[in-house]
């Protein structure tokens, strides 16, 4: 009886040390290949000044996406540079899009092709431009770009003497913002606001790449775990089968 007992301990604990390969080696596939999709998705940004405040303040680390300047869509967050506003990266947000007519303020709101926008990511109580934006059709190909906070963001309202009233091409955007990450304040919200308008951008994949490295560390770890769990278990039923006596019932 007590060889029977031993043998089946062995297939259990056979069992259980490949159920333990099996969890580590697929948390590992899901966690390292959820850092390396991210590294290759998304880039990180300090952001240096409070002109997107309080959706991202001074101080922040963002993730944005790499994404086509092409794909970029009213309300989104992006990454740009242009050379006539210093040739650096900057963050802020798209209002207007090539063809869109904008201007401010109606009823102390932003218009966009005649209506007027909710901005419910401004500072509650604050006005959606202190000085006025004259009434501007955006050239095909650009965009219009203002700070979320108003009265300190150097945006396109401060470029509105330029060549295309203060416009930058999409092919200046780097990335589209998805996510502050430090402090760990997640995902931007959705400028519903511009839904009146049409269809908004849809977030990239960081949700599911935090489930997959979330998942496969503790996959990796379950399953370390659980295999020397089991091996200890084994080791002690093993002696304990052993040390019984001879005819033992």
């Amino acid at each position: 009886m007590s060889s029977t007992t031993t043998r089946t301990d062995e297939g259990r604990g056979r069992l259980g040390s490949k159920l333990s390969g099996l969890a580590v080696a697929l948390g590992c596939v899901l966690f390292l290949g959820g850092f390396v999709w991210a590294a290759i998705l998304y880039r990180p940004y300090t952001v240096p000044t409070d002109s997107m405040s309080p959706t991202i303040v001074a101080g922040d680390r963002v993730l944005a996406q790499r994404i086509d300047g092409g794909e970029i869509k009213r309300g989104d967050v992006v990454v740009f540079r242009q050379e006539s506003w210093g040739d650096m990266p900057l963050v802020k947000r798209v209002v207007a899009v090539g063809g869109d007519t904008v201007s401010c303020c109606t009823d102390g709101k932003l218009v966009v092709n005649g209506k007027q926008i909710q901005e419910s990511y401004l500072r509650k109580g604050q006005a959606a431009e202190l000085t006025g934006i004259p009434s501007i059709t955006v050239p095909k190909g650009r965009l219009f770009l203002l700070g979320d906070e108003r009265t300190g963001s150097l945006d396109s309202t401060a470029h509105l003497t330029e060549a295309f009233n203060g416009t930058v091409p999409r092919s200046s955007v780097d990335a589209r913002v998805d996510a502050v990450v430090w402090p760990m304040n997640g995902m931007l919200a959705r400028p519903t606001g511009f839904e009146t308008l049409g269809a908004l951008s849809t977030p990239g994949p960081l949700r599911l790449l935090t489930v997959a490295i979330v998942l496969g560390g503790v996959l990796v770890l379950g399953g370390g775990a659980y295999g020397s769990i089991a091996d200890r278990a084994a080791k002690k039923r093993r002696g304990a089968a052993v040390a019984e006596p001879a005819g033992a019932r």
